[in-house]
């Protein structure tokens, strides 16, 4: 072998050894660079909460100095201290809670079984009747807030909890009971067969065949239906006129105007309120990200 052509075979050696090094190298600054968009866009759409967070901290007079400070002078702890010992935030939360729990879980468990109906049994005019369920997604919330203001009027339910959870109990609504359908449209009926075969009946099949296997999909649809009970202003403020009855989202407007304040600013004390109301939304979605993540994937998989 000539002298040139091993100098031409280590060359080539080096380039083939040193291509995949290479490519490497290419593929970790993408990654970089898409890792530091990532964290610039998420630092510019946290701003709002942490712009939150440092006010909830400060003083007063903080909040109106210009330029605008960051960082408070001193932690003002005082300010979430206040909230529950002074005014009450407690019983608004304690309200939230309890408004969010049941719905959460009375429309979760609803929305299922009417989708176990349209997704597992045939009967006649099912598609129209599944039709004229999404169709109702079209109607907007203030179409009919009249209509049932009356008819709870009529009931005696006005200042009471009932109007906020008693109508998710029966059936959930259109959105939740279609994506758990679409669900269950991608579990193979060979699952109920030999559940039959075992003697099961269709409670048990729903019960301990299907829900089971569901649960990627009932934590989505938890999650959606806390976040709307939570963040729900609308149904609070027509229904509700005791102070001590307040949801959370009437509670901060009622805490905006809230005598108990006089003239004193106020700001402070709402944007520590705010802080704390938005942190079992921000808890209750890390916690279950995966299963949102899972539950929205595969409930597409299958019309």
């Amino acid at each position: 072998m000539s002298r040139e052509q091993s100098l031409a075979d280590g060359v080539a050696t080096r380039a083939a050894v040193g291509a995949p090094s290479a490519r490497r190298t290419s593929r970790m600054l993408g990654n970089l660079y898409w890792y530091g968009v990532v964290t610039l866009a998420a630092v510019f759409f946290m701003g709002p909460f942490l712009w939150a967070v440092s006010s909830s901290l400060k003083v007063p007079a903080e909040l109106y100095v210009f330029p605008p400070t960051l960082f408070p002078a001193s932690l003002q702890f005082g300010n979430y201290v206040r909230l529950w010992g002074e005014l009450p935030f407690g019983t608004f939360t304690r309200n939230s809670l309890i408004v969010a729990f049941v719905v959460t879980v009375g429309q979760t468990l609803s929305a299922a079984g009417v989708a176990y109906g349209f997704a597992r049994f045939r009967f006649p005019g099912r598609d129209f009747l599944f039709v004229v369920l999404l169709s109702t997604l079209m109607l907007p919330q203030q179409v009919t807030i009249i209509p049932l203001f009356l008819i709870y009027k009529n009931l005696g339910w006005l200042d009471t909890f009932l109007p906020l959870t008693v109508p998710h109990l029966l059936g959930g609504s259109a959105f939740f009971i279609f994506l758990i359908r679409q669900f269950f449209l991608t579990l193979p009926r060979d699952l109920d067969d030999a559940a039959e075969i075992d003697g099961a009946g269709t409670v048990m099949i729903f019960w301990r065949i299907l829900l089971p296997l569901s649960k990627p999909v009932l934590a989505t649809s938890a999650i959606f239906a806390f976040l709307f009970s939570w963040n729900e202003f609308l149904e609070p403020l027509i229904y509700l006129n005791d102070p001590k009855l307040f949801t959370l989202p009437l509670g901060l407007r009622y805490l905006s105007v809230s005598p108990e304040l006089g003239t004193e600013p106020r700001e402070h004390l709402l944007m520590a309120a705010s802080v704390l109301f938005s942190l079992p939304p921000i808890v209750i979605f890390f916690s279950m990200q995966r299963y949102f993540i899972q539950g929205v994937v595969m409930s597409g998989i299958k019309g």
